[in-house]
């Protein structure tokens, strides 16, 4: 929890400038605790509809011991969906209209299946972007996953993705390069993070935006990056909230295309994500699998029960304290009054008050 800066003590703002999180004495007095309501706007499609929202759950539910926070998932009614997605939606989905009257203090944008070229003419696009406009003006924060910060870059800023010669696949690691920004606080300067996409929006096109890039990768590219003002739209690239085997069961998933003939080549293995006897029990299994469609056999069954043992998850608790920094974020930050996004006396251009460190850390390094 943050601490009050409640006199002029020196060491308070020696603090602020490392990084720390300071409340003054105004607002922490403005504080009330009470709940904090989330939004989780799931675009994932059926087969991945439940397990993003435990893994979103996961993530939100580990950040604060203290906190009482109410999760509201809903969609867009625009997607595709088969009979037993949409009941299950209609039981357990709230509307957008219904949270438009009620209030969110923050908002989660998951990613989506694309079927064009261009993200502008996906059929999702423009009921997203319309959620993307509300929240800038009525949501403390927006945290945007994946395709959602494709999708956001785009609309906000005209900076389009970039399709890549191969899918970008594995788990790679990522260095910090803001440490004094209060969302990297406490965590590993180098952690690892997995990614799944066949686009990506640069280096270049996150600085042109104007946004402050808090980790990236020499592989994989800009993981975690804010808006310009520090807080109000937070952009992840990759996926933290995976579990495990989310990377497993798409390269089975991959292997199944092959062998059904929807891909035309084998899938290659998953970066830095398979140690050296998992890559030789999959090298044995394609050889099966290869004999079994030349002869027109059935699928031999996936190994999976040999692999999952050997898998390891060295992402989650990383990106289990950022989300939970950003919550705290947020909470320091919001409105008392649900509905509002920032209490009173705070700068929507520079909410958490650190654009001058900010400024003099990013002058530091490009010296």
């Amino acid at each position: 929890m943050p601490l009050v800066a409640h006199n002029n003590l020196p060491t308070f703002e020696r603090l602020a400038q490392e990084g720390q999180t300071i409340l003054r004495t105004k607002h922490a007095q403005q504080q009330d605790i009470r709940e904090q309501h989330i939004g989780l706007l799931n675009m994932m499609p059926d087969a991945a509809l439940a397990a993003t929202e435990r893994q979103f759950f996961r993530m939100v539910g580990e950040s604060n011991p203290i906190i009482q926070i109410y999760l509201h998932v809903f969609t867009l009614p625009i997607l595709p969906r088969s009979e037993k997605a949409q009941d299950y939606i209609n039981r357990h989905y709230e509307s957008f209209e219904s949270l438009q009257e009620q209030g969110l203090d923050a908002l989660i944008i998951t990613g989506a299946n694309v079927t064009e070229p261009n993200l502008a003419d996906e059929p999702f696009w423009h009921p997203l972007i319309e959620v993307v406009e509300w929240a800038k003006e009525h949501v403390t924060s927006t945290l945007c996953s994946c395709l959602a910060t494709h999708a956001v870059m785009e609309a906000l800023h005209g900076k389009k993705r970039r399709h890549l010669d191969h899918k970008r696949w594995g788990v790679f690691p990522h260095s910090i390069t803001q440490q004094i920004h209060p969302l990297v606080r406490n965590i590993n300067t180098r952690f690892d993070v997995p990614h799944s996409r066949f686009n990506q929006v640069d280096t270049e096109q996150f600085v042109q935006a104007g946004t402050i890039i808090l980790a990236e990768s020499d592989e994989a590219g800009v993981q975690l990056a804010v808006s310009e003002d520090g807080l109000r739209i937070v952009y992840f690239q990759g996926h933290p909230e995976y579990d495990a085997i989310s990377l497993l069961k798409e390269y089975k998933r991959e292997v199944m295309l092959f062998f059904q003939g929807v891909n035309s080549s084998y899938p290659p293995f998953p970066a830095y994500y398979f140690d050296t006897t998992v890559k030789a029990i999959c090298d044995e299994y394609q050889q099966r699998l290869m004999v079994c469609k030349e002869q027109g056999e059935t699928m031999p069954m996936f190994p999976e029960v040999l692999i999952v043992p050997r898998l390891h998850n060295t992402w989650h608790d990383t990106g289990s304290a950022i989300v939970s920094n950003w919550l705290g974020l947020v909470y320091q930050c919001t409105n008392p009054l649900r509905g509002l996004p920032l209490m009173e006396g705070i700068d929507p251009d520079d909410p958490l008050g650190i654009k001058e460190y900010l400024n003099k850390e990013y002058i530091h390094e490009n010296k």
